[in-house]
C-alpha cells in the first residue's frame, strides 16, 4: 500500500489517483492543503501533521510515520511535499521512501530547481524521480525524462512542462516499485 505526502495543490497525487495506484493515506505538514480534499473526496484516510503541533521534527516525523505504518503503508510517496524527512521517519520505510524532482540531479538539487536551472542558462531539464534519503535531492534516481528549456520559457512555463511530465513518469515509476 501507497502513503502520500503532500504539501500544496496535490498534482502528482491526482495523478498517481488517476492511474488507480492502491493509496491507503494521505498525510500533509499543511492544514487546508488542496491535496487533502482530493484524497478525501475519495474515502482515503487524510491527517495533517503540521510542525508546531509537536515539541520537534523528529517527534512529528515520528507521529506521521507511525500513522502512515498503521494503515499499512509499504511505500511512500513524497508529492509535492516540501519538508526534509528526519531519521524518524527514514528509517521506518528504509528504501521505501521516494520523491519527484522537477530538474536532473545530482546537478540541481533544492527547493528551487526550475530557477536554478533556467539561471544556470542549461539547455534541459528534467523531470526526476528518486529515492529520499538523509540529504537534499541525494538519494538514487530511479526515473528520469529530459525536457528541454526553450529560449522564451519563464519559471512559470518550464515548470508547467515538467509537471506534465511528471505527472506520467511518477506513476509509472511507482507502479513498476510495487509490481
Amino acid at each position: 500500500m501507497i502513503g502520500v505526502l503532500v504539501s500544496g495543490e496535490g498534482t502528482n497525487l491526482q495523478a498517481l489517483i488517476d492511474e488507480g495506484l492502491p493509496i491507503s493515506a494521505v498525510a500533509s505538514n499543511k492544514a487546508g492543503a488542496h491535496a487533502l480534499d482530493r484524497g478525501a473526496a475519495l474515502g482515503i484516510p487524510t491527517q495533517v501533521f503540521e510542525l508546531e503541533d509537536y515539541g520537534s521534527r523528529e517527534e512529528r516525523d515520528g507521529a506521521m510515520a507511525d500513522w502512515l505504518a498503521g494503515h499499512g503503508v509499504q511505500l511512500v510517496v513524497c508529492a509535492g511535499y516540501m519538508h526534509l524527512l528526519r531519521p524518524t521517519f527514514l528509517d521506518r520505510f528504509p528504501g521505501g521512501i521516494v520523491n519527484t524532482h522537477s530538474a536532473p540531479l545530482p546537478d540541481f538539487p533544492g527547493a528551487h530547481p526550475i530557477e536554478d536551472v533556467l539561471a544556470a542558462g542549461a539547455k534541459e531539464t528534467a523531470a526526476t524521480v528518486h529515492y529520499v534519503d538523509e540529504g537534499v535531492d541525494t538519494g538514487p534516481v530511479i526515473a528520469v525524462e529530459r525536457v528541454q528549456v526553450r529560449e522564451d520559457d519563464t519559471v512559470e512555463t518550464l515548470r508547467e512542462r515538467v509537471k506534465a511530465v511528471e505527472h506520467r513518469l511518477l506513476p509509472k515509476a511507482v507502479r513498476e516499485l510495487i509490481s
